[in-house]
């Protein structure tokens, strides 16, 4: 069901946690840069993962962005997000792209050096590269797109929800039926990664037809 650096590691799950919401974080602010979903005006250059990214100046989309991945990370740490979706939508809230990272971690965690965090960070700029190209492999949005971010749980996770409430007035809600699903959908592989923290894949689900009347 979908729902709206150094050498540690007590707790490795939380440190690939805390990695993997940053890598998120970038990566939103660079889908919605390249998805010209808002205006290339409210972006400012930046450096990431060694590379240049595009990140929003704008208060109040950087506060949602950041308040949905401090809600999401409680779920990585405990392996319970299967996947993060950007869900880029035309005027009618009807979905037109998904940018949909599958996550998932050994159950066996255990990071003992910076050189294994460096080397995952190292395959995440490659994600990030990805991105910053994908408007050459995806049509045209319309005009006028918003944009919202779902987590799919598994099946233990959905029946907690309600006690993963971290951000008080920033509750998890079960998304829209016609948010979830898109019509003809067209799959798109970015990349994928397997390392001994993580395993991500990222594609995309394109609608076949983007302008159509309902």
């Amino acid at each position: 069901m979908f729902f709206k650096k150094s050498n540690v590691s007590i707790n490795g799950f939380s440190v690939v946690a805390d990695i993997l919401c940053e890598f998120l974080e970038v990566a939103i602010h660079l889908i919605l840069y390249v998805r010209e979903v808002y205006p290339s005006g409210i972006f400012q250059k930046r450096k990431k993962y060694n590379v240049p990214v595009q990140m929003s100046c704008h208060p109040e989309l950087n506060q949602y962005i950041q308040d949905t991945l401090h809600c999401v990370k409680p779920l990585i740490e405990k392996n319970d997000a299967e996947k993060v979706v950007v869900v880029i939508m035309d005027k009618e809230h009807h979905p037109v792209e998904r940018f949909v990272f599958e996550i998932s971690q050994p159950p066996l965690l255990s990071i003992s050096s910076d050189i294994l965090l460096s080397h995952v960070e190292q395959l995440l700029r490659a994600f990030i590269l990805k991105i910053s190209v994908c408007d050459a492999i995806l049509n045209n949005n319309p005009p006028g797109c918003s944009f919202t971010v779902l987590v799919h749980t598994r099946d233990v996770a959905t029946r907690n929800m309600e006690k993963v409430q971290v951000i008080k007035d920033f509750p998890w809600i079960v998304a829209d039926e016609q948010e979830v699903n898109m019509q003809e959908p067209k799959l798109i592989p970015l990349k994928t990664m397997t390392s001994d923290i993580v395993k991500m894949q990222l594609y995309v689900e394109e609608r076949a037809q983007k302008t159509q009347v309902y």
